[in-house]
């Protein structure tokens, strides 16, 4: 099974100037929590999670006086992504050995979708259930 069976194609993406009150905005409305930032090329050049503003927030103490920010400010820049060919296997090792929670996945240069480490946990076990049925090993 590839990535491109199990990413999450229709989910709220920032632009560059997407302010953190966008993004969160964006993540409450559609509970998300990491949005990635294309460039004007549909291209990811940053992931921003709920606990990247958590973070700056302890630090800073006042979400408010960050919310007309650039989010991608406060995102990983120049993220890690995958192919949509991509084995579900192999992407789950790269997001666990990277501690990636979130892993933006492109078909060709373009960006496809996202898909979370749940998800490929579920699409490994719903594999192995459907391999134990087709050896007959399943109920």
């Amino acid at each position: 099974m590839t990535l491109r069976e199990v990413l999450h194609a229709h989910i709220p993406w920032l632009t560059k100037e997407s302010t953190v009150r966008d993004a969160v905005d964006k993540m409450d409305i559609y509970q998300f929590p990491a949005l990635v930032v294309l460039d004007d090329d549909r291209r990811p050049i940053a992931v921003v999670t709920e606990g990247d503003l958590c973070r700056v927030v302890s630090r800073r103490d006042s979400l408010t006086g960050m919310a007309a920010d650039p989010a991608y400010l406060y995102g990983s820049q120049e993220p890690t992504t995958a192919q949509a060919d991509t084995e579900i296997g192999e992407a789950f090792h790269r997001m666990l050995s990277s501690g990636l929670t979130i892993l933006p996945v492109l078909d060709g240069p373009d960006f496809a979708g996202i898909v979370l480490r749940v998800d490929l946990m579920q699409a490994m076990l719903l594999d192995v259930h459907v391999a134990n049925e087709t050896d007959g090993d399943g109920e």
